[in-house]
């Protein structure tokens, strides 16, 4: 889950990183009044949650009221990449000495949380890391020792930093690392991070992206997922909610499994068969029937799907199970959309009994499955 900027900040600023003087705002006039209590000249950067804004069009500067409140207003609306621009942060415009990158992310390769910092900041930073990898700076982190005081001064002195200003730089390094283990994030980073003209650092841009297996740990961000209309739609927020694994697509064929690969392996075979999923549904392993009925019955509402396909593996998780799961999602949404069932595996035989009573087949291959729900799809769309 993606954070926008005014909020990262906020965190940031709860853990004594320094950030610019600033207030968030969704309409011109509140962007005016948001500048004149900050002081001139400003900055209004659109809360988008894609990146080239900057690039896009999507930052611009003000040195008056008026002219806070024209900008706010060509701002308003803007597409940046697809996304529409609903708020913006008002922020004192810093001088800047100089601009640096730093961040921390997750190297899975490596199982290791590394910390990547440049003395190359700012809007070219991914050109920078394709073009000249040498500069930057990669520190991996002991998972069981997590990052030393010794370490972050370290690379404080790879990016040339010494004395007082050294010591301001590691203490944003560690903190940045400590909000990055608090919040399960993916990544973190302040790109830029400036180095003002008298001798401060101030962050200023941050982006948190926190791991969606862990939202249960991190309630007051789990919330936000609400307000994320520009980034989710309601029944995937309604998804997260009920702790599956779902994204939207634009297809018309429901997908739903027990496991991500499994999921993601039947989309191939939709797609290879020539249909067009609707979504990704991972409804995980051991999946009880309410569990199965609750993701089935979001299948069902949704007026994009003409047909379901729900392909299940039975390792830990019942056949039987899903099958009553499946039949109560039908019982509770008459939607009158077809279904084809693939099931195999733990209880299997019990599964198909249940089905059949529902006068629903079951099948045995995934690639049968496939077939048959592409079929389906397209037949429906020659009536329609």
């Amino acid at each position: 889950m993606k954070l926008y900027e005014y909020e990262a900040k906020q965190i940031f600023k709860d853990h004594g990183i320094p950030i610019p003087l600033g207030e968030p705002a969704s309409t011109p006039e509140g962007a005016e009044h948001a500048a004149t209590e900050i002081g001139f000249p400003v900055v209004l950067k659109s809360q988008v949650l894609v990146g080239g804004r900057g690039k896009a069009g999507g930052i611009k500067f003000a040195s008056t009221a008026n002219e806070a409140k024209e900008v706010a207003t060509q701002l308003i609306g803007l597409n940046i990449k697809g996304e529409i621009v609903k708020k913006f942060l008002i922020e004192q415009k810093i001088a800047s000495q100089h601009e640096f990158y730093l961040g921390i992310t997750v190297d899975r390769t490596e199982r290791k949380l590394v910390i990547l910092a440049s003395s190359s900041g700012g809007i070219d930073i991914e050109e920078v890391a394709a073009t000249n990898p040498d500069a930057i700076i990669r520190h991996y982190v002991d998972p069981f020792l997590g990052l030393q005081a010794f370490e972050a001064r370290a690379i404080a002195a790879k990016l040339k930093f010494h004395g007082a200003e050294q010591q301001s730089l590691l203490k944003i390094i560690l903190e940045l690392y400590k909000i990055g283990v608090q919040y399960d994030a993916e990544l973190i980073e302040i790109n830029p991070l400036i180095l003002t003209e008298k001798g401060s650092f101030v962050a200023a841009d941050a982006r948190l992206l926190v791991d969606d297996n862990s939202l249960f740990r991190h309630p007051e961000v789990a919330a936000l997922l609400k307000q994320r209309t520009g980034e989710f739609s309601e029944r995937e927020i309604e998804a997260s909610e009920l702790g599956f694994s779902y994204v939207e697509l634009d297809g018309d064929i429901g997908i739903a499994g027990n496991g991500a690969g499994l999921v993601m392996a039947t989309l191939d075979l939709v797609k290879l068969y020539g249909g067009d999923p609707a979504d990704f549904l991972d409804i995980g392993g051991g999946a009880g029937a309410d569990v199965t009925e609750e993701a089935v019955s979001l299948l069902l509402e949704n007026p994009k799907v003409r047909i379901i396909f729900v392909n299940i593996l039975g390792g830990i998780t019942d056949c039987a199970d899903v099958a009553r799961g499946l039949i109560a999602a039908f019982k509770r949404v008459s939607s009158g959309k077809p279904i084809v069932v693939r099931l195999v595996g733990n209880n299997q035989e019990e599964g198909r009994r249940i089905l059949a009573e529902a006068k629903i087949t079951s099948l045995e291959t995934m690639e049968e499955a496939a077939k048959q729900a592409v079929e389906l799809a397209k037949s429906i769309e020659v009536r329609s």
